[in-house]
C-alpha cells in the first residue's frame, strides 16, 4: 500500500509540474522576456544593391565624357594632320584676314568714340561759351546783380555850387576808363544807355530822381579805381574844389551791386543768325 500511495504522489507533481509549465510558456503569464523579431535581411539588401547600382552608373558616364573629351581632341589633332600644306596655309591666311578684319574694325570704333568725345567736349565748350556770354550780357545789360572787388565813393552835397550832371557824368567815364565793370548810383543801376540830367533838388538817372549824399558802386580793380578818383585835377579834386563837396572813396574785396534793370527789346537791332 505504502509503494502504491508514493506512485501516486509522484504522478500527481508530475502533472502539477506540466500545468506550472504551461502556464509559464504562455506570452501573457510567462516569465520569459519576449523576443523582438530581427529586421528582414531583405531589405538592407536590396538597398546595398540599390548603391552599388548607382556607382556602377555614375562611374560608367564619367568614363563615357572622357572617352568623348579625348575622341574630340584626337578628331581635332587628326583634321590637321590629314591637311596638306595648301590647306593649311588657306586656312592660315583665312584667319590672318578675320585678325586684319578684327583690326580695322577696331579702328573704325576707336575712331568714331574719339569724335564722340569731341564732339561731346565741343558741345561742353560750346555750353560754357554761351553761358559765359549769357552772364557777360545780363552784367552788361544790367538784368544780372554782381558782385567782386571794387570802390564805394560817396559825395556830399556841394556847398560852393550843386552838384550837377556833367560831373557827375564825368565821374562814371572816368570809372568806366579806370577798367569799371559795373556801376550803380544810388539805387539805380548803370547801363550803356543811362543818361543823367539836372533836377531842381538832385539829379534825374534814367527816369529816377536822387538826391545828396550820392552813393557810387564800382566793382573793377580797387587800386585803379580809387586812382582815377583822386588823380590830381581829376574828378574828385573838381568836385572838392569847384563845387565844395566832400568826396570819400572806399576799396573795398567785396562789393554788391544787387540793383537790376529789365531787359529791354531792340527796336531796330537784330542778331545775326
Amino acid at each position: 500500500m505504502a509503494r502504491k500511495a508514493q506512485s501516486d504522489n509522484m504522478l500527481e507533481k508530475m502533472r502539477n509540474q506540466h500545468v506550472q509549465d504551461k502556464v509559464n510558456d504562455r506570452m501573457e503569464t510567462g516569465s520569459f522576456p519576449t523576443v523582438r523579431k530581427k529586421p528582414r535581411k531583405d531589405l538592407n539588401r536590396a538597398s546595398n544593391k540599390s548603391r552599388l547600382l548607382s556607382s556602377i552608373l555614375i562611374a560608367l558616364m564619367c568614363a563615357l565624357l572622357g572617352f568623348a573629351y579625348m575622341s574630340q581632341i584626337n578628331n581635332t589633332k587628326s583634321t590637321y594632320e590629314t591637311m596638306d600644306e595648301s590647306e593649311l596655309v588657306r586656312l592660315l591666311n583665312e584667319s590672318n584676314t578675320q585678325i586684319s578684319n578684327l583690326e580695322q574694325r577696331k579702328t573704325q570704333l576707336n575712331s568714331q568714340l574719339n569724335s564722340l568725345k569731341s564732339a561731346a567736349n565741343e558741345q561742353e565748350q560750346a555750353r560754357k561759351i554761351a553761358k559765359q556770354n549769357e552772364e557777360t550780357s545780363g552784367l552788361i545789360s544790367g538784368r544780372l546783380p554782381a558782385k567782386g572787388q571794387g570802390v564805394t565813393i560817396r559825395i556830399g552835397r556841394g556847398l560852393t555850387t550843386k552838384v550837377d550832371a556833367s560831373i557827375m557824368f564825368n565821374l562814371i567815364e572816368e570809372l568806366r576808363n579806370a577798367g569799371a565793370e559795373v556801376i550803380a548810383i544810388n539805387n539805380v543801376r548803370v547801363i550803356t544807355s543811362t543818361y543823367i540830367q539836372d533836377a531842381e533838388e538832385g539829379l534825374i538817372v534814367d527816369g529816377t530822381t536822387i538826391k545828396p549824399t550820392y552813393t557810387v558802386k564800382a566793382i573793377g580793380n580797387p587800386q585803379e579805381l580809387s586812382n582815377a578818383v583822386d588823380i590830381a585835377g581829376g574828378v574828385g579834386a573838381q568836385l572838392q574844389v569847384k563845387y565844395g563837396s566832400n568826396v570819400n572813396v572806399q576799396p573795398s574785396d567785396s562789393i554788391i551791386i544787387d540793383e537790376v534793370r529789365e531787359a529791354t527789346q531792340n527796336q531796330y537791332a537784330k542778331t545775326v543768325e
